[in-house]
């Protein structure tokens, strides 16, 4: 049985006569809000100082208590908000730097590591602040030994915490939009 089937025959472009005007690679899109833009400048500067401001916060008071270390969930708290203070003010530096320098952060590269290291801290952020909202409650309502903890300090530090994730969250999505659109 003989059956005929098409044939394809590509045809090239023919090559630029000017070598500048060749792109060296697959250029993103420049979408709104992304990392080395102006605009991301604007929203991204200003999530990553709540995410700094809140993170610290959170740290500070979980810090200031004597007995936070005798809860793990508690250190888990202030290694999450230290991860955070220390992920967004270097991602807010180097905003600021490639701004400056007028580098482009819009490579592959570069969007899918904003994306996965806020993925990362935003999960640990979020899973520390349910742990230590569970132990607070837990020693609040349960136990009812507030009068020998620092429940207020506690349930403060966790307050600002779910706060870093809600100020993380859009920042988040907006890199992974990036990713993916790019």
């Amino acid at each position: 049985m003989f059956v005929s089937s098409p044939a394809v025959h590509p045809v090239e472009a023919p090559p630029p006569t000017d070598p500048v005007e060749q792109p060296r690679g697959v250029l993103m899109k420049d979408l709104p809000g992304m990392p080395g833009t102006l605009g991301g400048l604007g929203l991204g500067l200003g999530l990553r100082l709540a995410q700094f401001v809140f993170a610290g916060i959170a740290l500070s008071v979980m810090a200031s208590t004597d007995d936070f270390p005798s809860v793990t969930s508690f250190c888990f708290l202030v290694a999450a908000a230290i991860l955070q203070c220390m992920w967004c003010f270097s991602l807010a530096i180097l905003d600021i730097y490639a701004l400056l320098v007028k580098r482009c952060l819009r490579n592959r590269w570069a969007i899918c590591l904003f994306a996965v290291g806020d993925g990362i801290t935003a999960t640990l952020t979020f899973s520390a602040a349910c742990a230590s909202s569970g132990i607070t409650v837990l020693i609040d309502n349960d136990l009812d030994l507030c009068s020998e903890n620092h429940c207020v300090s506690f349930e403060s530090a966790t307050a600002m915490a779910f706060l870093s994730w809600f100020a993380l969250s859009p920042s988040f999505l907006l890199n992974f939009w990036s990713m993916a659109s790019g």
